[in-house]
């Protein structure tokens, strides 16, 4: 088995969620006692978020690749970057790294295919809804389009994300909310919809939708298993 290198802390309560799907899975394919190996670093979310916010990528990136050089030089084959949002940096680090990095909006992508869908809803933080690094890359490598929520609610989709859920936070209030945007994403023509940021699973249940919801933290978690065992 190739060793998982998991970049988490982006944040801790997906990240654990991460380290418990891949060693669970890794279990069910190979019964036993047996759990993955991999390399784990965390980043501290309460010193990047403030950069993400203010807009100073250069700083939310080198947090990445000081994250990325210490999983690669743990002994890591390959790079899981346990969040939506820092995949932009996706062709940043891989300058930097020898090692593959398995993107998360591709895994996502052939989930999305395999249903035989081709036009999807995206809820994320509002960099993953507005910016075109996740976006584009499902259009151009999958020919899958996106439909994003309207202003007002992308703004109550991060703020539940930043405020709530990265703090463990689960609100039912928030769970009706963003059922009402996946409602109306539907509406508008989306076949399924991203839970785009790997927080966003912890308040909607994927098998818990009207139409398929597809939870990123399981498709990366599962893809990351397949690819370490291949």
């Amino acid at each position: 088995m190739k060793t998982i290198g998991l970049l988490g802390g982006m944040t801790a309560e997906s990240s654990l969620v991460y380290y418990q799907r891949v060693n669970e899975i890794t279990r069910e394919r190979l019964g036993g006692n047996h759990s993955a190996r991999s390399v784990m670093v965390s980043v501290d979310f309460g010193e990047v978020e403030p950069h993400m916010e203010r807009g100073e990528w250069d700083r939310v990136l080198a947090f990445m690749l000081d994250a990325s050089r210490a999983i690669e030089r743990g002994g890591a084959d390959f790079l899981v970057l346990c969040t939506n949002t820092m995949h932009r940096f996706v062709e940043e680090i891989g300058h930097e790294i020898k090692i593959p990095i398995l993107h998360i909006a591709d895994a996502t992508g052939a989930a999305i295919r395999k249903k035989g869908l081709r036009t999807v809803g995206l809820l994320g933080t509002r960099f993953t809804m507005e910016e075109d690094f996740y976006k584009g890359r499902l259009l151009e490598k999958h020919g899958i389009a996106t439909i994003i929520p309207k202003q007002e609610d992308r703004e109550l989709v991060h703020k539940v994300i930043i405020d709530e859920l990265s703090r463990g936070i689960i609100n039912p209030a928030s769970r009706a909310a963003y059922r009402r945007v996946i409602n109306s994403l539907a509406v508008r023509g989306a076949q399924g919809v991203i839970l785009g940021c790997t927080e966003i699973p912890l308040l909607v249940k994927a098998e818990a939708g009207a139409i398929p919801l597809f939870d990123t933290t399981e498709i990366h978690a599962r893809a990351a298993v397949e690819h370490a065992l291949a």
